[in-house]
């Protein structure tokens, strides 16, 4: 697997990672999240995104610098090949990034809904800062120190 950084030739296929990636959260929130709504084509031209291939795309990370930490905007990894550890190599990739930017914490927000994903996050590393009202729903806010 390699990682190579998204240009605009990459837009569609980062839409319809992210679509497919994100849909299984739609029936449990009543709505699409918020990363399936997101213009790639913006992202890409604003963020960092990151693609990570084996033959095909398999998983993304979209990251942006803040003062003091990287915010990692998106992660997501194709459906059929969940499971398989590419999270985990999304997000030492983010903290790669972290760290060659000067930078000491990660932090990220997801739907507290996504138990999975929370879990993940924390199993490696991160802790909850904060839960809020968001959208008839919640936002979780969760921090990695590097």
């Amino acid at each position: 697997m390699i990682f190579r950084r998204a240009g605009p030739a990459d837009v569609e296929a980062i839409r319809a990672l992210t679509r497919a990636a994100y849909a299984k959260w739609v029936p449990l929130i009543g709505r699409n999240p918020l990363p399936m709504n997101a213009d790639p084509g913006e992202a890409v031209r604003l963020h960092r995104v990151e693609l990570l291939e084996a033959k095909t795309l398999v998983g993304l990370v979209e990251v942006h610098l803040a003062p003091d930490h990287l915010w990692v905007e998106n992660l997501c990894v194709r459906p059929d090949v969940q499971g398989q550890g590419i999270g985990v190599r999304l997000l030492g990739r983010a903290e790669m990034l972290a760290r060659a930017a000067g930078l000491a914490k990660l932090r990220l927000l997801t739907n507290p809904a996504f138990t999975g994903n929370v879990a993940f996050y924390q199993r490696h590393g991160f802790a909850v800062e904060k839960t809020e009202p968001f959208a008839e729903g919640f936002t979780t806010w969760l921090a990695k120190v590097l």
